[in-house]
């Protein structure tokens, strides 16, 4: 019976087989005026016969019926001539009820074409299923045909030895020994009451298994096409979803770039789940750049950060040192592994992600801690502003390097593992690039992790991030939370930002993409200079670019100095503003600013990705490197974590059991740490080369670096190091 609260037209769908007592409706009031030979009538779903106010006022065969949806709550059902509409109460009863039909309709399609020719179409995997049933069936049948031969020889058996026994009591032996025989006849005789009621309780259950094993027949096949008919839904939801994709491309977007541009209207990517993404045509930006003519302004040279030779910005400034060491240019192609996604994230929706079992194959094969490091890719852009003479020009290179971290995330659709209390991580580039790197997992529940980066060109950076994500259904979002914080040794700038958010669509239906959106402030603690960027939401209604970054780096005074603007996909550029003015008024009555800049220089651009990236898990030359194992690094490492190692090596299946084992590891180091620090009234953990501190700039509490890894690398003492692997 289907349920639920539709108003709807008196029906009857007619589905072979179905009992048509089970879909009785009551009169409701009559819709608004329809072409002829279209009738809408309000009525209430009802139970039986028995709650039938009228006849049912026509038919309609759902095996050839088709299935439409106006809008949000009217469903269209046509059958040759006719046409009913349907209406409910909201949405999401509407999709209830299509859900409901579209599932009847598939019924009956298959109970038709099974009607009509019995040869079956199925496909060989479902004969593979059909044939592990019936052999199993067979194998039961096997065994209770054994039992049954089992029962007429204990009769049989029983019969004869109680024989005996009567024909022992029968001769004439000496007393002694008849007492005995005696003894032994009454045994027997228990032993046959016994015997008889077991055989009986085998006879009642071989009748039993008889009469039901067609039931359980059934019960099994019907399992198994619901399972079938679900996976086929899931299916035909993904090619419509793909389809209507290519359509709205071919027309509400004809001129937008093929390839990684992303495959749907994004959906809100922060916590609020009701929040709908901004029209970035109508919410245009809150000033407008003009290019100011050269004739009128004197070109001023930047400083050595600012070369005007463009390609001149990623080029490597380490003449000075040593050769760089030969990395792994490549790691072993990810396999092609199958795995039921709805199946595992059905009972995941609302949770927060960090708490699920997830297996490895939804990982690419790093840690969070090797991804964190990952941010420091393009460090050459600290570099640089090591060298510029002004603290906004400075922050020009300091804003392209927040954007910079995010441009690995385009097709990095996989997460990484979530490291293990403890575990740590090092990249040593100091005698390559001049900086190293520490990472270590300081926090479980919530995940939380410290890093802290040297460079002898001039600057630190330090941070500990804290991954907050909420599985929505559709999308997963994650908000990082903890600000950055970067050093500048000779002029003492400090600044400060905070990541923004991601989020991965299309999580059950379509092709994984991920987009950010949302604002960085980056504020220098020091000058009070500031570059506000705005990460524009990807639309399929927009004009502009895909993942479009802009934002202004103002002074302490407010006074706006660079117009920054790009893709976070691709390169940075900065623009000198020259003169400024108010302009029109936009539809929320916000005034906006008119800046006229100097040409574009550009301050980042993306490195191309590896040949074969795309079976690589499009990890880039940096990526690639960072699980190739080294020496002399602590043993909390992890490159020795030892799923993820065979993860990269392709063995999968391996990987998930050494997950779970490090898991369960992890969990009862946990337990026990938590009762002794109860007894002894202290903290649980205690990180190993971090220390918690209130940071004086954003009053916080964080975890920076206390020192020692390093010199214990050096002396290669780890004695220290908890064994977490």
């Amino acid at each position: 019976m289907l349920e639920g609260s539709l108003l709807w037209s008196d029906l009857l769908f007619v589905v072979p087989g179905w009992d048509q007592q089970n879909c009785g409706v009551e009169q409701g009031q009559a819709g608004g005026p329809l072409a002829p030979g279209h009738e809408v009538l309000g009525a209430a779903v009802s139970g039986g016969m028995a709650e039938m106010a009228h006849t049912c006022r026509g038919t309609i065969n759902l095996s050839t019926a088709h299935i439409d949806t106006e809008d949000s709550c009217n469903i269209v059902l046509s059958n040759g001539g006719r046409t009913y509409h349907l209406k409910a109460n909201s949405e999401v009863e509407r999709q209830r009820w299509v859900t409901a039909l579209e599932l009847a309709k598939a019924k009956a399609i298959r109970m038709r074409n099974n009607q009509s020719d019995d040869s079956g179409d199925e496909e060989p995997a479902s004969q593979s299923d059909k044939s592990e049933l019936h052999g199993t069936l067979k194998t039961l049948s096997s065994k209770l045909e054994d039992l049954s031969t089992c029962n007429d020889l204990i009769a049989k058996h029983g019969a004869a030895l109680q024989r005996s026994l009567s024909e022992l009591e029968n001769l004439k032996l000496p007393a002694e020994s008849g007492e005995k025989i005696k003894a032994v006849n009454e045994r027997a005789t228990l032993f046959r009451i016994t015997s008889n009621a077991m055989i009986n309780a085998c006879r009642d259950f071989l009748d039993l298994a008889e009469t039901h094993s067609r039931k359980w027949q059934r019960m099994l096949q019907y399992e198994r096409e619901q399972r079938i008919r679900l996976e086929e839904t899931i299916e035909q939801l993904a090619k419509q979803h793909n389809s209507l994709e290519r359509a709205c491309r071919g027309h509400l977007k004809p001129f937008a770039p093929t390839g990684s541009v992303q495959s749907a209207k994004g959906e809100a990517s922060d916590e609020d789940e009701e929040t709908e993404y901004f029209d970035a045509m109508e919410d245009a930006p809150a000033f407008i750049t003009v290019t100011a003519d050269p004739k009128h302004h004197r070109y001023e040279p930047l400083p050595q950060g600012h070369a005007s030779n463009q390609s001149s910005y990623n080029e490597s400034t380490c003449k000075d040192l040593l050769p760089k060491k030969r990395r792994r240019t490549r790691i072993p192609d990810k396999p092609n592994y199958s795995l039921n996604l709805w199946s595992i994230m059905k009972n995941c929706i609302g949770k927060e992600l960090s708490k699920i079992p997830m297996p490895v194959n939804f990982n690419e094969p790093l840690s969070m801690l090797q991804r964190l490091t990952e941010d420091l890719e393009y460090h050459e852009l600290l570099d640089k502003a090591v060298k510029c003479e002004s603290s906004t020009e400075q922050m020009c290179f300091v804003a392209a390097f927040s954007v910079s971290s995010y441009s690995t995330t385009v097709h990095r659709t996989a997460k990484p593992f979530n490291p293990l209390l403890g575990e740590t991580y090092e990249l040593d580039r100091l005698e390559e690039f001049g900086f190293r790197s520490l990472c270590e997992q300081v926090s479980h529940h919530p995940p939380a992790a410290a890093h802290h980066v040297y460079s002898k060109r001039g600057w630190t950076l330090w941070q500990e991030i804290t991954i907050a994500s909420k599985f929505r259904g559709k999308y997963l979002s994650i908000m990082p939370l903890g600000a950055i914080h970067l050093e500048f040794h000779s002029s003492g700038n400090h600044y400060v930002w905070r990541k923004v958010t991601s989020t991965v669509h299309n999580i059950i239906v379509g092709k994984l993409w991920i987009d950010q959106s949302g604002e960085i402030e980056i504020v220098n603690h020091k000058s009070k200079d500031k570059c506000q960027l705005k990460f524009t939401p990807y639309s399929y209604f927009s004009r502009d670019v895909p993942r479009k970054v802009t934002g202004v780096v103002s002074d302490a005074d407010g006074k706006a100095h660079y117009v920054m603007s790009g893709t976070w996909d691709e390169k940075m550029e900065c623009s000198k503003i020259v003169q400024s003015s108010h302009g029109s008024t936009s539809t929320e009555g916000k005034q906006k600013t008119v800046y006229q800049t100097l040409s574009p220089k550009v301050l980042w651009k993306k490195y191309p990705l590896p040949e074969n990236a795309e079976n690589m898990y499009f990890f880039s030359d940096l990526a690639l490197t960072l699980n190739e194992p080294e020496e002399r690094v602590a043993p909390t490492d992890s490159r020795l974590r030892p799923d993820q190692r065979l993860m990269e090596s392709g063995r999968w299946d391996e990987a998930n059991v050494e997950k779970q084992r490090l898991e369960e590891k992890q969990r009862a180091v946990r337990r026990r740490r938590e009762a002794e620090a109860v007894e002894a009234l202290e903290e649980g953990y205690i990180p190993l080369w971090f220390e918690r501190k209130v940071d004086a700039v954003t009053g916080e509490l964080i975890c920076v670096y206390k020192g020692g890894y390093w010199e214990a690398k050096d002396k290669q003492d780890w004695s220290m190091c908890p064994d977490i692997f």
